[in-house]
């Protein structure tokens, strides 16, 4: 396969500096190498670009014409690379983030600004669901999921732990009780994610045993802050990741119940992309951005 930018880099070296061996040292090649170019391009042009004499190389009418289109286009070429390179090493463009629905709304949106900010360049493109999406199909660059990953070909970063609770609201609890053991909640209104089926894991801590508790009740749903203002509604009780709930909790909007019986190891949110040695620097950004503020 011919290289024939790489000839064109040849001849305007051989022009710069008047001879084959001087071209030669400054290219890294031998100047038979460098003579081999110089008779490819004339072949392939089928004309003579260079007099040669012992003692000097001159250009002939056509060389110049070539010399002179030769030196726009490298310039070109270089102007495009170093163009390109610097776009490579500053976050722009568009980025795709899908991210859950209750963790995304409470945790990720406001801090959208401050990364905007940042990054005036980027422009976000954010889609929050609890469904699972694929990324290739999908065309998402950074997905934000919670849980165990399944193996792929994916790559992924730790972004932060939540732990999970039960909450309601002061209301509900004061019209229903409050639910003392995982059993208790078979006599309550429970609030449930529709992709999660109709148990709620536990943890004994007498036991040590995992506990699969059945709840049912009036609302199921697949979108996490549906669920949320239901609870906040006093409609029943909630299982959600913590970080979702927080403000909640601290402002005494929603009650944590079952506290002693939470699973013990927290769940981990994982920042989700596409295997690359050469990865987007927008997608690098965004992905420190967020381990930084929420990790």
């Amino acid at each position: 396969m011919d290289n024939r930018l790489a000839d064109m880099e040849v001849f305007t070296r051989v022009v710069a500096t008047g001879s084959f061996s001087a071209a030669a040292r400054q290219l890294g090649q031998t100047p038979s190498a460098v003579s081999r170019a110089i008779t490819r391009l004339e072949e392939r042009l089928r004309v003579r670009l260079l007099v040669r004499s012992t003692r000097s190389l001159t250009p002939t009418a056509e060389g110049e014409a070539y010399l002179a289109e030769a030196r726009t286009l490298l310039d070109q070429l270089e102007d495009l690379e170093s163009r390109i390179g610097q776009r490579a090493r500053t976050p722009r463009g568009l980025l795709r983030v899908s991210v859950t629905v209750g963790f995304g709304a409470m945790v990720l949106v406001p801090l959208v600004p401050r990364f905007l900010e940042t990054y005036p360049e980027v422009e976000l493109d954010l889609t929050l669901s609890d469904a699972v999406v694929d990324l290739w199909q999908e065309r998402t660059d950074v997905a934000l999921r919670s849980g165990r990953l399944k193996s792929s070909a994916l790559k992924a970063r730790r972004i932060a732990t939540m732990r999970r609770v039960v909450v309601a609201s002061p209301d509900y609890l004061a019209r229903r009780g409050i639910p003392r053991v995982p059993a208790d909640l078979e006599a309550h209104a429970c609030l449930r994610y529709n992709f999660m089926g109709h148990e709620w894991p536990f943890h004994d801590p007498r036991s040590g045993d995992r506990i699969l508790q059945p709840v049912r009740g009036p609302l199921s749903a697949s979108d996490g802050t549906i669920l949320r203002q239901a609870c906040l509604a006093g409609l029943g009780l909630m299982w959600s990741g913590d970080a979702v709930v927080a403000q909640d909790i601290a402002a005494g909007r929603l009650v944590e119940v079952l506290p002693d019986f939470a699973e013990p190891e927290p769940e981990t949110i994982h920042a989700v992309f596409a295997g690359h040695p050469h990865l987007a620097v927008r997608i690098k950004a965004f992905i420190d951005f967020v381990h930084a503020s929420v990790g």
